[in-house]
């Protein structure tokens, strides 16, 4: 199969799984169900993703993979530290509130076996997170910021980003933020984490 007609038939698969995910949530988001709304075989879907944990795992990193390759790409070439996560900010915000993460999220809430959770805390967090902290690490060597706890300051940023925004928008309390939401939103983050950790400040309590 070509590569361009398997991108096809897998962006295929996975509008079918997040379909499936919406009406049965995950438990009852078997392989057949998913194959079934894709018109695909089940063997095609084991084939190219192993099992149903497999399949979602790759929904949640596809997700995720602008911002991944964003992150990936500011770091390798160097640059304003701060300037990047200017940038990278509200893309990241994007992928957090938007349909697709918050249909994972709901499901994830209902999963008892908290298997689709795990997917996405390995897949999404437990993999752009170290990718902020190398940013803030940047940030840190070319003096734009003082601090002594890099997971202390990562988490503070991810809080100024986020807050509850993704939580607002599973429970449906709020609509998607636009472009402009999202980009007001990451200045102000970024602001708000100069300030803190401004060169020549006092090192804050708990940041040791």
């Amino acid at each position: 199969m070509r590569d361009e007609t398997r991108e096809a038939r897998q962006a295929q698969i996975e509008a079918a799984a997040y379909a499936v995910l919406e009406e049965k949530g995950y438990a009852g988001a078997s392989m057949l169900a998913i194959a079934r709304r894709a018109k695909a075989s089940n063997e095609t879907l084991y084939n190219w993703y192993g099992d149903k944990t497999g399949l979602f795992h790759a929904l949640v990193r596809r997700n995720a993979d602008e911002v991944r390759a964003m992150l990936g790409a500011q770091i390798a070439g160097g640059g304003d530290a701060l300037a990047t996560l200017g940038r990278v900010g509200p893309a990241l915000l994007a992928v957090l509130t938007g349909e697709r993460a918050v249909a994972l999220n709901r499901a994830a809430a209902a999963d008892p076996t908290g298997e689709l959770g795990r997917a996405i805390g390995q897949e999404g967090r437990e993999t752009i997170a170290p990718l902020i902290g190398q940013l803030l690490e940047q940030a840190r060597a070319q003096g734009a910021l003082a601090f002594g706890d890099l997971e202390a300051v990562r988490e503070v940023y991810l809080g100024l980003l986020v807050g509850d925004t993704q939580i607002r928008r599973v429970i449906g309390r709020m609509e998607a933020p636009d472009e402009a939401a999202r980009t007001a939103r990451g200045r102000l983050a970024l602001d708000l984490l100069g300030r803190l950790y401004a060169p020549g400040k006092r090192v804050l309590a708990g940041d040791r």
